[in-house]
């Protein structure tokens, strides 16, 4: 397949086994990591998909980031926004740093690269950005009022573009993941986790191939007709 796909925080958790599956399916696959060099590093190893540095929070470098990626690789026809950072506290306890941080990697980072890849799709007539949001963006959760305020930014972002974009053949969509096994999530401590799981019907917590099915289905060309939805993967813990 000659399309290219990129996707931000690809190189752990839910963004490493989303690039391996967009590899697998024949997608010309790129990832991009901010700081976890050895991670990074192991990733390419074990995968052999390029991996590029930069922060997404930052839309120079997200501009010029994207330029490289199309230099070496190809145009990006699918953009997968995954990047995304905790810092909880409840807001009366909540710094400006910790409210700052959060809102600008997770929501921020999702206008700097699709406002860095949307020109090119649209010169070409095509496009698929799928944008990773949250349960916790949906229902809300204590001690997560910036993680959950820019996930649920990510929601209304995704129905706005949908809109600019769908005359353009350019569909952009997001997934709500409920808990998922990942490093964030592992941080969690066990006996708080233990109830998180109770609390979900299927009685276990995702894993990346439950996001990753979704986003290649999302990003082939026959789910031209689907675009501004939120895809909700949580095991039924969330309806919405």
């Amino acid at each position: 397949m000659d399309r290219v796909a990129l996707v931000t925080g690809g190189t752990r958790g839910l963004g490493a086994a989303i690039a391996v599956a967009l590899r697998d399916a024949g997608y010309r696959v790129a990832t991009v990591h901010r700081s976890n060099v050895d991670a990074a590093q192991a990733f390419r190893e074990k995968t052999s998909i390029p991996v590029f540095c930069w922060d997404v929070a930052d839309f120079s470098a997200c501009r010029e980031g994207i330029r490289q990626v199309e230099s070496e690789i190809g145009p990006v026809d699918i953009l997968v926004n995954n990047a995304g950072i905790t810092r909880d506290a409840v807001l009366h306890r909540m710094t400006p740093e910790q409210w700052s941080a959060v809102i600008l990697t997770n929501l921020g980072s999702v206008f700097n690269m699709s406002r860095n890849a949307i020109e090119g799709m649209r010169e070409r007539g095509f496009g698929r950005i799928v944008n990773i949001s949250s349960v916790n963006g949906e229902r809300g959760q204590i001690g997560q009022a910036n993680y959950a305020a820019a996930k649920a930014g990510i929601l209304g972002f995704t129905k706005s573009l949908a809109l600019e974009s769908a005359r353009k053949n350019i569909t952009v969509n997001a997934i709500a993941p409920g808990y998922c096994d990942t490093d964030m999530v592992a941080a969690v401590p066990k006996e708080v986790l233990d109830k998180i799981v109770a609390g979900i019907p299927v009685g276990r917590l995702g894993n990346g191939g439950d996001i990753a099915r979704l986003v290649l289905f999302l990003a082939d060309d026959a789910a031209s007709f689907i675009t501004g939805a939120t895809f909700d993967a949580n095991g039924g813990q969330f309806m919405a």
